[in-house]
């Protein structure tokens, strides 16, 4: 605890910060302000509560530089048990009732799996195959609060922050973790972060692999196929440079090839053991090329595995993945980081 309250600067701050932290741990549903001062000083609450409200909403601590104490202390335990194996991109619902919290807007929350109000946030976490630690985090502020300097002023939103997509936030985070030598893992995401091709280039410049979902209706070119050449124009100044596509030679979508693909190539896999049976389905990798606006490039995307997976008895596949492992990865290995 002592490392926490340093990490959060200037010695007023030490005190407040415990004693918020033992609030967090303590007993009781309700973790706002009012409710854990009555628990930590039932005998003064108004001064608990005042000295947690300053800590909370005016002192100028950084969360960043706490989350770094934490990953120092907490990832070399976790790495006696295990390497690092995975950096998992995740965001994360906070249901939320009226207008006024920072960020509260109608949006798909994961809690109750569907469109409701709530804030969210963006994480970054690095895990072993037996644990997991977040090591950033950060609220994600739709562009109507972003461009709503009324409420961004009531609501004391600094200024210096700005609308950025959830890819965007995920990126910033991934690159400060890169910055700090945290030890490497697969980068995981699902396919709000996979579908972004921007998110997907820049892990592969900062040397990441990734396993990551995508949507039914992104397209690739099917196995051993790639867009056409420049065609020679026949005419005197700069050759042409761009890919070509024609009429009888087109990408797919990742669902056209998986129900294309027969029978064979797939495969029964089981990967852990669930609540009260193993956890099993089928599933079918390929090696394909990305498709999206190759039309634009000199030279085709890089090829890449793509995971299908298509439960036994359903009438369509149920996800798919994208995956920048070693063309010799098994099959059971690409399902497992993208479970994980």
């Amino acid at each position: 605890m002592d490392g926490l309250a340093n990490a959060a600067g200037h010695e007023d701050r030490h005190a407040p910060l415990k004693d918020y932290c033992r609030g967090l741990l303590l007993p009781g549903e309700r973790k706002s302000i009012e409710p854990m001062a009555a628990r930590l000083n039932p005998d003064n609450v108004q001064a608990a509560r005042q000295s947690l409200h300053h800590l909370v909403a005016k002192a100028p601590w950084s969360d960043e530089c706490l989350l770094s104490r934490v990953r120092s202390e907490v990832l070399p335990a976790m790495q006696k048990h295990g390497p690092v194996v995975a950096w998992i991109v995740d965001d994360t619902g906070f249901p939320k009732k009226g207008k006024h919290s920072v960020g509260v807007t109608r949006q798909y929350c994961g809690q109750v799996g569907k469109q409701e109000n709530c804030r969210v946030a963006v994480s970054l976490s690095v895990a072993t195959w037996s644990s997991s630690l977040p090591i950033a985090y950060r609220l994600y502020l739709p562009k109507d609060w972003a461009e709503d300097y009324d409420r961004r002023g009531k609501t004391e939103v600094p200024a210096e922050v700005e609308f950025k997509t959830k890819p965007e936030i995920a990126l910033e985070q991934i690159r400060a973790a890169v910055a700090a030598k945290v030890a490497k893992g697969v980068v995981l995401a699902d396919a709000a972060y996979g579908i972004n091709t921007d998110f997907r280039e820049t892990l592969t410049e900062l040397q990441l692999q990734y396993v990551v979902g995508v949507q039914s209706t992104m397209t690739v070119w099917e196995p051993g196929k790639q867009p056409l050449p420049a065609q020679p124009s026949g005419k005197m100044g700069r050759p042409p440079r761009l890919l070509r596509r024609t009429a009888n030679h087109q990408p797919v979508s990742v669902k056209q090839l998986a129900v294309s693909l027969p029978a064979t190539a797939y495969k029964e896999v089981t990967w852990r053991e669930g609540t009260d049976r193993n956890l099993r389905s089928r599933f079918a990798a390929v090696r394909v090329r990305p498709a999206h606006r190759d039309y634009w490039k000199s030279e085709p995307h890089a090829e890449e595995w793509l995971l299908i997976e298509w439960p036994k008895g359903e009438p369509e596949p149920a996800k798919y993945w994208i995956s920048t492992l070693a063309p010799g990865t098994k099959c059971c290995r690409s399902r497992k980081s993208a479970e994980k």
